[in-house]
This record gives C-alpha cells, structure tokens and sequence, in this order.
C-alpha cells in the first residue's frame, strides 16, 4: 500500500464519535491534514490539539455550511462521508417523515459534500471519496431495518454512479459497508431494547466470528481505500462473516 494520503487533505463528517472519530486519528497519524467534522460541537472538542486534526462544526443537512467548510479546509483531497444514522422499524412501522429524513441524512448529505469537494478534486486532477453504507443495503436484508438498509443501498448506487462518471479523471469513489461495530449508537440501541445483556448477545451472535467490530477496523479499511489508487467503485464488506 502506499502513502498516498500523506500531506493531502482530509475531510472527515461525524468526526466526534465512533467510526468517524476512528477515522480522523487513522489519518492524522498516517501524515493527513485532517479537518474533523460533526454536528456535535462538545465531543468533537475532544479531538482539539490532537496532531494533524482541525475540528469544525458541521451540519451535512445544510449545503451552504458544507460549503463554508470546504471553503475554510481549502482543496480537499479525501472525503469520509461517515454521517448517518440507523433507523429501525419495517416498512408498515415507518413514518413518511423518518423515511424523509434517513434520505436526507444517509443519502442526500453525502450528495451535497461529494459535490462541494469535487470540482476542485477535478481541477487538481485526482481524489479520493469513501462512502460509510453498510451491509444492511443491496447486500443483505436485516429485519427491522427497513429506512437504513433502503438508504444504504442507494449509498452503494451513488459510490458507483460517481466512481463510473469520473474513473477517466483521477477520481475514486468506494464504498465500506460494516456489519456490527462497537460505537454510541449501537450502544444506544441495545439500550433501547429494555434487555442490554440480551440484546448484545444477539449482536454477538450474528457475526460468524463471534464478536462485534471495532471503530478502528473500518478505519483501516477507510485509510487502505484512500491509499489504494487502482481500486473505485466498490462496496466493502468488513462484517466479521456476517455476509458469508
């Protein structure tokens, strides 16, 4: 693998806590110039004074604040589109207005930073953008996640729309889909759920490996895409087997 995120800009969305968070670290100590991003203003701050990481507040809903931020990191070499969240319920549970607002956070933020970076990324004659779906997409169906793995799946047809739109131009676009990882969120579900104990042994349980990921495990992957400069328009498993 080479090292080609060092020195290149890095712009990295829900930076505070879990993936995103993991991520920021891993391209900061691989030599990135990090510009760390995320709604949540006090977690973010967690990160100040950590080498090679800016932090800015973020909101990916609003494309003129994507635009201030890409206007203040200055040309952005890699995008990590790591903002989302996990909505459950099937499709007769859903309401219009969650299904409109997983689109619009899921899908629509990634929409609105990919085209904030990359006219710039075009100019400069190469770029790097990796997408968080997830399995739970085109790739499998999980019950009750019916908004998320929808959304997720349209986060795989856009990595490959923009991956095939502009391979001939130094552009790559992957995508990494996780299965189950350690992070707030998916504390909070299990919580939810009334049984924590219960709950994360289910967790457990449909990872063929018998444990649930790491944050620092999809952001190897996330570095490994960044530096792998033959490789666009692909969706990545890294789910402990769950997919077999």
């Amino acid at each position: 693998m080479t090292d080609w995120v060092k020195g290149k800009t890095v712009l990295v969305t829900a930076a505070a806590q879990g993936i995103g968070r993991a991520t920021a670290l891993a391209f900061a100590a691989a030599g990135g110039k990090v510009v760390a991003t995320d709604i949540n203003e006090d977690v973010l701050r967690e990160l100040d004074g950590t080498s090679g990481i800016m932090t800015r507040r973020l909101d990916v809903l609003d494309a003129a604040d994507i635009a201030r931020a890409v206007d203040a990191a200055g040309p952005v070499d890699v995008l990590f589109n790591g903002a989302g969240f996990v909505h459950a319920g099937s499709i007769l549970e859903m309401k219009d207005e969650e299904f409109d607002f997983a689109v619009d956070l899921n899908v629509r933020s990634m929409i609105r930073t990919i085209r904030a970076v990359l006219p710039a990324m075009l100019e400069r004659g190469g770029g790097a953008i990796i997408n968080m779906a997830s399995v739970a997409s085109s790739m499998k169906g999980v019950p009750n996640r019916f908004a998320y793995g929808t959304t997720k799946a349209a986060v795989i047809g856009l990595t490959k729309a923009v991956a095939a739109d502009y391979v001939g131009q130094g552009i790559r676009c992957n995508a990494i889909c996780p299965g189950t990882v350690e992070s707030p969120s998916l504390q909070d579900r299990m919580r939810a759920q009334g049984d924590y104990e219960t709950a994360r042994a289910a967790f457990i349980a449909r990872q063929p490996m018998g444990r649930i990921g790491t944050p620092e495990e999809i952001a190897d992957l996330a570095l490994h895409l960044a530096n792998a400069t033959y490789t666009t328009g692909q969706a990545y498993a890294i789910d402990g087997g769950w997919t077999i």
